[in-house]
């Protein structure tokens, strides 16, 4: 069994709570669940709507995936909470489908929740596997 390194991504969005942006054993990687907040603005208003937070969401994964040296291609599976299922679930999907080919979507597993941290309508964390023979972040 390898060592468990806890990630913490320069430049990555401000944590909202005591937590590491990503947690790696044995080549998984697992992902904290990201924030409709701006990296560079982490005060700023969250994006409108649950497309534009969904957007937010998926770049904070992607800045996180990316500090540790992979991608979306690498995600094997995915939690997406909603605040307000019913009403966004629809658009919700319209829009994270677009970060995956349909043909390489990730296992995924969608909540209705009551509330998300900073007010946020979606949350979404998600498991990565680094490729074989490929030992860390870039």
């Amino acid at each position: 069994m390898s060592d468990t390194a806890f990630h913490m991504i320069s430049g990555g969005p401000r944590p909202v709570a005591p937590f590491s942006h990503a947690v790696e054993s044995d080549g998984w990687v697992i992902l904290t669940g990201q924030m409709p907040t701006d990296p560079d603005a982490p005060d700023a208003p969250l994006p409108d709507g649950v497309a534009a937070q969904t957007r937010r969401v998926m770049d904070n994964l992607e800045i996180v995936l990316k500090g540790v040296g992979l991608d979306l291609s690498h995600v094997v599976q995915c939690r997406a909470y909603l605040t307000a299922f019913e009403r966004d679930y629809a658009a919700f999907n319209d829009t994270y489908q677009t970060y995956f080919p349909a043909d390489r979507r990730p296992a995924r597993t969608t909540v209705g929740v009551t509330a998300l941290a900073v007010g946020a309508l979606v949350e979404i964390d998600c498991v990565a596997r680094r490729p074989r023979g490929d030992s860390g972040a870039a």
